[in-house]
């Protein structure tokens, strides 16, 4: 585990005055690898490294070893325009949960992906976070048992597979290591992979907005149909007129992002070989197929939010023991 210099991530991980009730906040970087989605599911592991940067801040002092959630940015990256990430982990730090935000983007160049999601495969950052939970489970104040992972959009469809037994088998962390809870925040459910319901024995959990253009809730409602046939512990949750992004605050006044990549009208498998197809043409799927739309609308919805905050509030409680 190595620390790094404020100086460094700064520039990736804003700080805000809420911190000031946080005990003490502490940089690390740590290595994982740019593989591409084909790559990834045919069970290559090694590939071109990278360094990321993450926050983890401990909300109380001592020595006793808490609770962790590591968060997952979206598209947006993990300090950009709208991102959730900050308010959650102010929520949880009073909870007594220490939070590790990582940064899928600045280290491998990437500013954001909203306007070319090619820029990175889709399962990298679970791939990310893989290596953030080893990382972690090190820490002397960190409960290795009790760390959750929740991401939002394009992290929260990296938290949702990342459950998947044959991810965590062909790149998860050491055996005997694992996540005790997957939260997923409008993630996107429309890739269908091979054994993607053979999920670890963890509970999954999916909160999503009834009205998201940009990420629409309907193969997640498939999705999590055919995990509960197939005895997994899944839930959706529904928040009826919610859009894309419910917990940001800063849009409060919705906004149509004109240029943003949608794949919401896709239907993708994965095929041979690990490639993703687009199941109307028949051929590997890219972000020039005409399935691929623009235009999506962000909104933050106020019931949605405060509901969700307190669905993830009591879920955590009971499933961290919290005091």
């Amino acid at each position: 585990m190595v620390k790094v210099s404020l100086f460094l991530t700064l520039a990736c991980l804003a700080i805000s005055p809420s911190q000031a009730q946080v005990a003490r906040t502490e940089y690390y970087s740590f290595t994982s690898t740019t593989l591409t989605d084909a790559q990834i599911l045919s069970g290559m592991k090694y590939g071109p490294q990278v360094a990321l940067a993450g926050q983890l801040r401990i909300p109380r002092p001592g020595t006793d070893r808490l609770p962790a959630v590591i968060l997952v940015h979206g598209s947006g990256g993990v300090g950009g325009t709208g991102s959730p990430t900050e308010e959650w982990a102010t929520d949880f730090n009073k909870l007594g949960i220490a939070t590790f935000a990582f940064d899928s983007f600045s280290g491998r160049g990437i500013v954001n992906t909203v306007f070319d999601q090619g820029q990175l495969g889709r399962l990298a950052m679970t791939i990310d976070a893989y290596h953030a939970l080893a990382l972690l489970a090190k820490h002397p104040r960190i409960d290795w048992t009790r760390i959750v992972l929740m991401g939002f959009s394009r992290g929260g469809q990296a938290v949702l597979y990342a459950s998947m037994k044959r991810l965590q088998k062909m790149h998860g962390p050491a055996e005997g290591l694992g996540f005790a809870a997957y939260i997923a925040l409008y993630p996107n459910c429309g890739t269908t992979y091979r054994n993607d319901e053979d999920l670890v024995d963890k509970p999954v959990r999916i909160l999503h907005g009834a009205a998201d253009n940009y990420v629409p809730i309907g193969p997640c409602k498939a999705y999590v149909e055919r995990l509960t046939r197939a005895g997994r512990d899944a839930q959706l949750i529904e928040y009826p007129e919610a859009h894309h992004v419910f917990d940001g605050p800063v849009f409060r006044t919705p906004v149509v992002v004109g240029a943003a990549q949608t794949t919401g009208r896709c239907s993708l498998a994965e095929g041979e070989n690990g490639l993703i197809m687009n199941l109307d043409t028949q051929k590997p799927f890219t972000y020039a197929d005409s399935c691929v739309g623009k235009g999506p609308t962000v909104a933050y919805n106020e019931s949605a939010s405060n509901q969700a905050r307190a669905f993830v509030r009591d879920f955590l409680t009971k499933k961290l023991a919290l005091k």
